[in-house]
């Protein structure tokens, strides 16, 4: 019996993914492409691999247990890129890494750019995602690197990435901003306590610092308006609608019509981690290479470097 290690590898992506359409998606084929793969490792073997009497195509036993090898020949050639790495000192072959819009903008588009000088063999392919889809892709294998963020304040998602490592990247400061034509001009956050704000939804990072704030100082904030992207909540304080909490990632490149207030409390920050697959021995090399670069474009913008997981 001869076995075609890229047809168990067809095979692994349709376990991973539970059907054809979403192996053929993560592996850039074709659905047919994939079904013709899967036919002929059936008659490599001699028995049906694939349950087709369901609407989503499952896994016989014999299916199962290939797929079950196919996971290990994985493993043992992310071992082989990484002693190969290790000999070359350079990462190659293809990259997906996800990441919410700032992270993409500010940390991963300099970061790529770095690596496309120090491992010019690697492959990079950016999708601005987060949340609970972007974490199923990164299980399922369409994607490697997932750059997340949380509130400093709350313990590490462990539940979410239970399956999962994780690699710190930075700790983002939280400021709070004002519009700068704003008269009198407020001189600390206590003359906030009657002006209008940009919130951002309770659920995020940058809502409940702004709640923590709210009840450090002794007030309720007048959540005038609301805003979930850093771009529309920049562009309502530069309007003059409201004061704002963001990170401090937000604000690189933000125009002076948007000004820091320069008495700010100390408002605690957002974590920014890499989230990736687990291994036995650590991050394949194009993935510490990713989340190494990202480290360093971090502390080039003044970020300061998480120094717990």
């Amino acid at each position: 019996m001869e076995l075609d290690p890229r047809r168990l590898r067809v095979l692994r992506a349709v376990a991973l993914r539970g059907g054809v359409v979403d192996a053929a998606k993560v592996l850039h084929l074709t659905p047919s492409a994939v079904s013709q793969h899967l036919a002929q490792l059936e008659r490599e073997v001699g028995r049906p691999l694939v349950d087709r009497s369901r609407r989503r195509a499952g896994l016989t036993p014999a299916g199962r247990l290939l797929a079950a090898r196919a996971e290990r020949i994985e493993h043992e050639l992310a071992e082989a890129r990484r002693e190969l790495a290790e000999l070359t000192g350079r990462a190659t072959g293809p990259v997906a890494v996800a990441a919410f819009s700032s992270a993409v903008c500010h940390l991963l588009v300099p970061a790529l750019a770095a690596l496309g000088r120090t491992h010019p063999g690697l492959e990079p392919r950016v999708i601005e995602a987060e949340g609970p889809d972007a974490l199923r892709e990164l299980r399922t294998g369409g994607l490697d690197v997932l750059v997340v963020e949380y509130d400093g304040a709350d313990p590490d998602p462990d539940e979410q990435w239970r399956d999962l490592a994780s690699t710190p990247v930075a700790d983002d400061a939280y400021r709070v901003i004002t519009p700068a034509d704003w008269s009198p001009p407020p001189r600390s956050v206590r003359d906030l306590a009657e002006r209008p704000w940009v919130a951002a939804p309770s659920d995020t990072a940058c809502g409940r610092a702004l709640e923590r704030i709210s009840a450090e100082y002794g007030f309720t904030a007048r959540r005038a308006h609301v805003g979930r992207e850093f771009p529309t909540v920049l562009a309502l304080v530069r309007a003059g609608l409201g004061a704002a909490v963001v990170p401090t990632l937000a604000l690189a490149g933000a125009p002076a019509e948007t000004i820091a207030l320069p008495s700010a409390p100390v408002a605690g920050h957002r974590r920014i981690a890499a989230v990736h697959r687990a291994s036995r021995t650590g991050p394949e090399p194009l993935i510490a290479a990713v989340t190494d670069a990202l480290r360093k474009a971090a502390v080039d913008l003044g970020l300061t470097p998480t120094t717990t997981g």
